[in-house]
């Protein structure tokens, strides 16, 4: 499944990079080829310039008056003409050098003086904006006509020639380099579309087994109690003579069990939101120190059953922080039951409470330490894994009646909601210590 995404992320991946490449590099090919194209025809449109101004024109010899030009006024013009051995032998020799030909037409169209080794059948018409001719496959030519007139009286016309290589030429080889570059370029994508499919899938396949083994240690924990209940159940249906204190202990059990599911569902429920974002977090302003008072009162019971001193050090002053009072009822009140499971009979529990200066803010350091059987080093990184329990073959019920492995899970978000920080310290054979540090404000 997951080679199958990550092969679909790649292969997207380097469809759009590909089609954004094929975009730009037609891009910049018509640019250059539009760029190669208008540069030829300046220089087309220079030689007209040039050719035109060396124009030698003469006066006609005297011919009849009807033959005369008239102007708009009624006066008689002179005819003229251009004289063309004097005004293109100048400029043979220089568009031959620049790869230009020539070509002088009468006013007639008639063709009277060329460049060319062999005249070019190509239809006389003015376009000074330049076209495209092919005279064969391997024969192309980019011309610009001109018409030379003097006032209403049309000279001739002046078609000016360029080879079209000069612009083929780069334009191929621009596309040849373009083809590579992006052939290479979508190579490359691809091996990196891979590499960073990869590490985007890094986090999905690990939530993914984080919710596989989830969902295998919810179901573990869910089938033990119910198969207990089940089995009490039939247990008290199957005596025929019934026994009204034996079916008491059986529904006791049951009504047991059923408050150890209740919570486990609750916990699960609690991680879930949490996960999701939809744990709702009600701020007020709490006294830290009233708030540990009441979570060590409610724990003195639990400590009297198992002989153990439960003592609390508050801070010298009121400690008000804004958070949500369930949760951080629920926060102490898990670690303390977990403290007072693993410690001992004539063990100590200690809780402190003292503020810490930070830089632009005050915080409140919160320390539960026992004198319990603690924890190896190898475990310490796993406590906040739910379901996680350091020896699985211990007890499974704590004071909280929780023994799921959830509540340090529980513990570590209700700290993160609050922006804090918790974390924990051991030393097998003589105890742990819990650590947790809230700010003033969330």
């Amino acid at each position: 499944m997951f080679q199958a995404t990550r092969r679909r992320l790649a292969l997207w991946y380097t469809t759009v990079t590909a089609v954004l490449l094929l975009l730009f590099a037609s891009g910049i090919y018509v640019y250059v080829r539009n760029t190669l194209v208008e540069r030829v025809d300046d220089t087309l449109n220079h030689v007209v310039e040039i050719v035109q101004r060396s124009l030698v024109v003469e006066v006609n010899e005297p011919s009849p008056v009807s033959s005369r030009a008239l102007t708009a006024s009624g006066v008689i013009e002179p005819s003229l003409r251009v004289n063309v051995e004097d005004s293109f032998r100048d400029n043979a020799q220089a568009v031959e050098d620049d790869h230009i030909d020539l070509e002088w037409f009468s006013a007639a169209g008639e063709l009277r003086w060329t460049t060319f080794s062999e005249p070019i059948f190509v239809p006389l018409h003015v376009n000074p904006d330049g076209e495209t001719v092919h005279l064969s496959d391997r024969q192309i030519l980019r011309q610009i006509t001109h018409r030379v007139q003097i006032r209403n009286q049309v000279l001739g016309y002046l078609r000016v020639s360029h080879p079209w290589f000069e612009v083929t030429v780069p334009s191929r080889r621009l596309l040849v380099d373009l083809c590579v570059w992006s052939g290479l370029l979508i190579v490359a994508t691809a091996a990196i579309g891979w590499l960073l499919s990869g590490l985007a899938m890094a986090p999905m396949r690990t939530s993914y087994q984080q919710l596989k083994q989830f969902t295998a240690d919810a179901s573990h924990e869910l089938r033990n109690p119910i198969a207990v209940i089940q089995t009490n159940a039939q247990v008290a249906l199957s005596d025929p003579e019934p026994d009204v204190a034996f079916q008491q202990d059986q529904l006791q059990v049951i009504e047991r069990l059923t408050r150890r599911l209740g919570r486990l569902v609750d916990n699960l429920l609690f991680l879930a939101r949490q996960d999701s974002g939809l744990v709702p977090v009600q701020d007020e302003s709490l006294d830290l120190n009233a708030l540990l008072k009441e979570v060590i009162e409610e724990q003195q019971a639990v400590a009297q059953e198992k002989q153990l001193e439960l003592t609390y050090q508050p801070a010298a002053a009121s400690c008000w922080i804004s958070g949500d009072r369930d949760q951080l009822i629920r926060l102490f009140t898990n670690l303390i039951a977990n403290a007072l499971l693993y410690t001992p009979a004539a063990g100590t529990v200690q809780l402190t409470l003292q503020p810490v200066k930070q830089p632009g803010a005050l915080a409140y350091l919160i320390t539960i330490q026992d004198t319990g059987i603690g924890i190896e080093s190898d475990a310490l990184a796993h406590v906040f894994d739910r379901f996680y329990r350091v020896d699985p073959a211990r007890s499974r019920r704590s004071a909280s009646g929780d023994g799921s492995g959830l509540g340090l899970a529980i513990a570590k978000a209700i700290v993160d909601n609050h922006r804090g920080q918790i974390s924990l310290t051991s030393e097998p054979g003589r105890g742990t210590t819990a650590s947790v540090l809230l700010p003033q404000n969330r």
